[in-house]
């Protein structure tokens, strides 16, 4: 035991030199609430998905949906997924999601939730393989449906559209599964049901839809998608329909047609509406925009993003269907876990403000753009 006692002085300064190290680390920043806030725009549809459910730090929260509110954008999407909230038996701990809207209403912001994923215990064990996170079984889209009216019964008079799912036509976020209209139609039936019980007043967003020209299991044509979904009597079931408008390299006046995949594909969607009779219901294009990564073959300029980006938004002022344009995406906790979100963000993960940022404040201010594209 000599040892120990011709080592405790070094250990004591050890154990004063932790302390001491561990004192210099401030305290995370407290958040309070400051007076409640209003956007200031010239155009109401401007939109943007936020990614704050993976942001742990309630004041990186503040800060950026004062951001989205400087910007001039009036609403966003945000994502709410079950397996963050979900206990088990009908319980749920909604801290988290509490203190998004929190700071979203205390900004002035509407916000539409994309609700979606499946907690471990709704999802099958398999041998093969551990069941994504997308893979929602048949027999438990009742259990979906009840979190969809927990949700909507919680946050009645905070949030008053709720997107049902996730791109239902991508194998992917179908939990690998060949996409199934018929079964979203009725995943869809039971979550307006939920959520029109919770609030008469809730508007029930379907689809989602991504733009794809694929027909094989892995993908369905958004437009193949939609003609199912309304053969299968889905109508009833929503009050607008989500879509997903992606431009890649194509300017947003490029015109649609079924094998391109651009801006103006959402035409198309709409036509399907119409000709089904459901001309009254709108749109809302809850993820879209063009990417300025110089090692990706499907981005643009960072000129080009500017003008493809107020060009969008010009355009879609022109269609009297189309309820918002959200841009995918404003920023996400982390640029480098991410670069392909992180190249659509308008804001980088440490809040260094992009030149498509300030370019869409200042038309959404009417000011003159301190970037000429």
């Amino acid at each position: 035991m000599h040892w120990l006692g011709r080592a405790a002085p070094g250990l004591a300064r050890l154990g004063v030199l932790t302390f001491v190290l561990v004192s210099l680390v401030p305290a995370p920043p407290r958040v309070t609430l400051g007076p409640p806030q209003t956007v200031i725009t010239n155009n109401p549809a401007i939109c943007v998905h936020t990614r704050l459910t993976d942001e742990v730090e309630e004041w990186k929260i503040q800060r950026t949906l004062a951001l989205v509110r400087e910007m001039g954008a009036p609403t966003i999407v945000e994502y709410f997924p079950w397996p963050y909230v979900d206990r088990g038996e009908g319980r749920y701990d909604w801290d988290h999601f509490d203190r998004i809207l929190r700071h979203a209403e205390n900004q002035g912001l509407r916000v539409i939730a994309r609700l979606g994923l499946v907690p471990a215990w709704a999802r099958p064990p398999t041998e093969e393989k551990v069941t994504s996170l997308t893979y929602l079984p048949y027999d438990r889209f009742e259990a979906f449906a009840a979190f969809v009216g927990a949700f909507v019964a919680r946050y009645r008079g905070q949030v008053d559209d709720v997107i049902i799912w996730n791109e239902p036509n991508l194998s992917l976020e179908w939990g690998g599964r060949p996409p199934d209209p018929e079964a979203y139609a009725e995943l869809l039936r039971l979550s307006s049901d939920a959520a029109r019980a919770a609030n008469p007043d809730v508007r029930v967003l379907a689809g989602a839809l991504a733009p794809t020209l694929e027909t094989s299991g892995s993908a369905m044509s958004d437009l193949t998608f939609l003609e199912r979904l309304y053969d299968a009597g889905a109508a009833e079931s929503f009050d607008a329909l989500a879509v997903h408008t992606y431009g890649f390299t194509a300017p947003p006046d490029d015109p649609p047609a079924p094998d391109v995949i651009n801006f103006r594909r959402v035409e198309l969607l709409r036509a399907i509406m119409v000709r089904h009779g459901d001309a009254e219901t709108p749109i809302v294009i809850t993820e879209s925009g063009w990417s300025d990564d110089p090692r990706w073959t499907n981005a643009v300029r960072p000129g080009q993003r500017i003008a493809y980006t107020l060009d969008a938004f010009e355009q879609a002022a022109a269609w009297p269907w189309v309820d918002a344009l959200c841009i995918w995406n404003f920023r996400i906790p982390a640029d480098q876990a991410n670069r392909r979100d992180a190249y659509f963000a308008l804001v980088s993960s440490d809040f260094v403000r992009k030149p498509v940022y300030e370019a869409i404040q200042a038309y959404a201010r009417g000011w003159e753009s301190p970037y000429t594209p």
